[in-house]
């Protein structure tokens, strides 16, 4: 991801006239934002006392100027997060961020946040999911997963993201998940559970080399079949990328961007490099098992990672709350589908992904040392 940090080609230039009537910072005034957009004009502003630097308590200020919404709500950041990020730009450790500093800070992180480059992405809202072989409303948390149609195609609709993507289950017949090919390879003696009495949704381990945790689902997406196209009433964009998923019969593959076993990467990553993404927004079926794996990686890759929640649907209460803190915990974000429009346009910026990005930045300079 941090390659489109480090060059302009996925932001829009803005020239704006320099409008600093400090009065005005705190205030919420349209000021903020078009200073926002302006590095010299940004770095005169919030420089209260006019020394040429910024100190802890002005940088405070462009975080206010940041962390809203269009309604003029300042999202609180708390002061270890806000000393941690200005210690990422404050390089040389001197307690300020001087111009030159904070040049570096405006390209990479203030025009992130300002103005984003949006991915969205659908996850495997296929028939065997919704009513077929895999109905998810027979699973535990007994969730109808045709209710994620009318919000996601409610977003495809009225959102301009940059780019758009379905991903696929795409599995052979003989692939290792289904339960009717349990007995196809050896298992493990330590499995839980032996072939024979084995049953839909049981882990097993199989032999390896290396050994394999194994959770077995009824046959599912099988290629080419009903059960593996996408629901008829799903949207699709004609300049959308479908990826395709599951593909190899010895691993599974929950996340959209690897196989299981990270052994495989799919297309998605190159496709986000190639757009320069900045966001992606995660949903589909099902939250605690695809969509969580997929954001998770999405995070650990580097991305500021939003869940869609009222646009996911699951199979596993427990499993869906672990999905949460998931996220929540590496500093992603769970949002309803009606906050994402301002989001993706740059009105809505909210600091839990701003965090995300400065700690991203703060590692790729430690490894660039």
């Amino acid at each position: 991801m941090l390659h489109c940090l480090k060059n302009g080609s996925c932001f829009r230039e803005h020239l704006i006239p320099r409008q600093t009537a400090m009065s005005e910072v705190a205030t919420g005034s349209p000021v903020d934002e078009e200073c926002l957009l302006d590095m010299d004009a940004c770095y005169e502003t919030f420089d209260k006392d006019g020394d040429g630097k910024l100190n802890l308590e002005e940088f405070r200020l462009i975080c206010k100027a940041l962390f809203r919404n269009d309604k003029g709500y300042i999202y609180p950041l708390d002061e270890d997060k806000a000393r941690h990020i200005f210690q990422v730009f404050d390089k040389n450790g001197d307690g300020f961020v001087d111009k030159e500093e904070f040049v570096f800070c405006w390209n990479h992180w203030i025009k992130v946040i300002v103005r984003p480059v949006s991915a969205f992405l659908i996850v495997d809202v296929q028939n065997d999911f919704i009513s077929g072989t895999l109905n998810i409303s027979k699973c535990n948390a007994q969730q109808d997963g045709s209710e994620v149609v009318e919000p996601i195609n409610r977003l495809l609709e009225s959102v301009p993201f940059d780019c758009v993507f379905y991903s696929l289950d795409w599995h052979p017949p003989d692939h290792v998940s289904f339960i009717d090919n349990v007995h196809m390879r050896e298992l493990h003696p330590s499995s839980p559970v032996s072939a024979d009495k084995a049953q839909a949704y049981d882990t097993v381990i199989f032999a390896g080399p290396p050994l394999m945790k194994q959770r077995l689902w009824p046959r599912h997406c099988v290629q080419d079949t009903w059960g593996a196209e996408l629901h008829q009433d799903l949207k699709v964009v004609d300049t959308a990328i479908k990826v395709y998923k599951g593909t190899n019969p010895e691993v599974d593959s929950y996340s959209v961007f690897w196989d299981n076993k990270k052994l495989t990467e799919t297309s998605l990553s190159a496709q986000l490099r190639l757009r320069g993404a900045t966001d992606i927004y995660i949903c589909g079926i099902a939250y605690d098992v695809c969509v969580g794996a997929t954001i998770a990686d999405a995070l650990s890759i580097g991305y500021r990672a939003v869940l869609v929640e009222d646009a996911s649907r699951g199979v596993d209460v427990t499993d869906m709350e672990r999905t949460k803190s998931t996220i929540l915990n590496n500093h992603g974000l769970i949002v309803n589908s009606d906050n994402v429009l301002a989001m993706v346009e740059g009105r809505d910026r909210r600091p839990e992904l701003g965090y995300k990005l400065a700690m991203e930045l703060k590692s790729a300079m430690e490894e660039q040392e």
